[in-house]
């Protein structure tokens, strides 16, 4: 990959549908599992983006419905989201003016860090990497714009 893709506005970005294939693999069993659907980021009443994603979880050969919800709303800084679960509670902060961000997100014993990149106006991924007691995960995610 030849850089990133700035990102001037965050928000304005990621507003609209995207496809969403996420590969979910367990280091410590070596279990890999497929996410495949779309997220949507709808306007937010107040400001911000409601993202809801669906679609189809399939782990150890077995397919099941999944879904989440997220808020994004306005950062801090211009251009910026602070990110929520869909209770309110904080999640992590998200910055793409460089076409880059890691974010980390503490949660009970275990420690979600995050890494963001834009490759271009219609795609982008995500990699978290989970570390605890009982977990050692990778989740990648990439994203492509619909229509």
């Amino acid at each position: 990959m030849g850089g990133f893709w700035p990102v001037a506005d965050v928000l304005e970005h990621l507003a609209g549908q995207w496809r969403v294939e996420r590969t979910v693999r367990d280091l410590t069993s070596g279990d890999e599992g497929l996410f495949r659907g779309i997220t949507v980021f709808g306007p937010l009443e107040g400001g911000g983006l409601l993202h809801e994603e669906s679609g189809t979880f399939t782990w150890q050969g077995v397919p099941r419905p999944a879904e989440r919800t997220l808020r994004f709303l306005p950062g801090a800084a211009p251009g910026t989201a602070d990110v929520r679960f869909a209770d309110g509670r904080p999640f992590h902060e998200l910055d793409l003016t460089t076409g880059r961000y890691v974010a980390e997100h503490p949660c009970a014993a275990d420690l979600y860090r995050a890494e963001f990149t834009v490759r271009d106006a219609d795609h982008w991924r995500t990699v978290w990497r989970v570390g605890g007691p009982d977990k050692d995960l990778v989740l990648s995610t990439d994203y492509a714009r619909v229509g």
